[in-house]
């Protein structure tokens, strides 16, 4: 009869079999306001998570509270990720903390947005501003904090892809209060070195890790710079506001490595084969070349250079004559203009009208042009077209015309 019964162990055991296999149990996130928080000498934290209508236990171990970068207080609004599962010694369910952190967050999303939206507006996103990246770089220096995986991924990284390649530690504060004027210092004191690229960033971290790439004046230092940047801020999906300014973004600090050198192997590939293919180039020219000068040997004026000549001769003959002919037109149109001319003349020449008969009086070494003036005894003069003759006016008569 008693067989039916459960023990309270045994409800719940079953009970807490049920929270641990449910998949959405086991990685829960909550947010809301510590209450009843004790610190255990153990480092055990144990405190509640309550909201304006709920409230449940919560404890976070020592392995995982020594992790916390804030001290925990009554009161403090906070942000959790843990598993959710029943205490068996009370029956009572409770979330185990993995994860804790400050709900500071959405404020610092809304400045992040805020910020953002302000420098895309005044264009420091544009593509036109970026500038491309060195394909073979001799010098690149590195802003990022001197210990930790960053510096190190992104020095073995450079010195196996290339190591030709010298590189400039700049030790930067990364995180924390001060880092981003420490950031920009270190940027602004790499513009005096003869650099080829410059990688900015850290290893990954929370969104307060990471805020000081977030910050106007770290964007205004990497928009400025003379040197092409490479954000490298370790995180794969969120981006920085440092990521949309610089010249290249990269996902981690690795990454950035290998977008800032080449791999010496790709590139002792690529001589090789401009080797060959200058080679190949080359020999197809000399045998270019070759033909050519074989097809000028074989040509018939090489093996007959005279027929050039007797061309040419042919040619100054031909132009001979033709300059011949030229010169007779112009010396006949020269000769007929001119006789047309002297024809002209003769024909009004005074001495011409003579020779056909007629003659000149002249009284007083003028012409007499009318017998009106003419009276007895004048001498006159009388031209013909051989001689002269003097003669005295005996009289005058007068003509048909019934003058004098």
């Amino acid at each position: 009869m008693n067989d039916k019964y459960l023990t309270v162990s045994a409800i719940t055991r079953y009970l807490k079999s049920i929270f641990d296999k449910n998949e959405h149990l086991q990685h829960v996130f909550l947010k809301g306001e510590i209450s009843n928080f004790k610190s255990h000498s153990t480092g055990h934290l144990y405190f509640s998570i309550k909201d304006e209508n709920s409230k449940i236990n919560a404890i976070m171990f020592s392995s995982a509270a020594s992790k916390l970068n804030f001290t925990p207080v009554e009161g403090s609004k906070v942000l959790v990720t843990g598993r959710i599962s029943i205490y068996e010694v009370t029956g009572n369910y409770q979330i185990y903390v993995d994860e804790m952190q400050e709900d500071g967050i959405g404020n610092l999303y809304l400045a992040y947005e805020k910020l953002k939206k302000e420098l895309e507006k005044e264009g420091l996103f544009k593509e036109e501003h970026k500038k491309p990246i060195p394909l073979y770089p001799k010098k690149v220096g590195i802003v990022t904090a001197p210990t930790g995986a960053a510096i190190r991924d992104i020095i073995s990284t450079i010195k196996r892809r290339y190591p030709i390649c010298e590189t400039y530690l700049f030790p930067s504060l990364v995180q924390g209060d001060g880092a981003a004027p420490d950031i920009v210092k270190n940027i602004l004191k790499a513009q005096e070195y003869d650099l080829d690229v410059l990688i900015v960033g850290r290893g990954g971290g929370s969104i307060e890790d990471l805020w000081a790439f977030n910050e106007e004046i770290v964007a205004r230092a990497i928009y400025n710079s003379k040197i092409p940047i490479i954000s490298a801020v370790g995180h794969e999906i969120d981006f920085t506001i440092a990521d949309f300014v610089a010249d290249k973004r990269a996902a981690t600090p690795t990454g950035a490595a290998e977008l800032a050198v080449p791999n010496i192997e790709d590139v002792l590939l690529n001589l090789e084969q401009n080797k060959i293919r200058l080679k190949e180039a080359m020999i197809k020219k000399v045998k270019y070349a070759s033909l050519k000068l074989d097809a000028v040997k074989s040509s018939y004026v090489i093996k007959n250079p005279l027929i050039m000549y007797d061309n040419k001769k042919q040619k100054i003959d031909l132009l001979n004559k033709d300059l011949n002919n030229i010169m007779s037109k112009i010396i006949d149109n020269t000769r007929n203009n001119l006789n047309n001319i002297i024809t002209k003349i003769e024909l009004m020449n005074p001495l011409t009208i003579l020779k056909r008969g007629y003659s000149i009086t002249y009284l007083n070494d003028k012409v007499l042009k009318d017998d009106t003036k003419l009276v007895k005894d004048d001498l006159i003069n009388i031209k013909t077209g051989k001689r002269s003759i003097k003669a005295q006016v005996i009289d005058v008569k007068e003509n048909l015309n019934g003058k004098n």
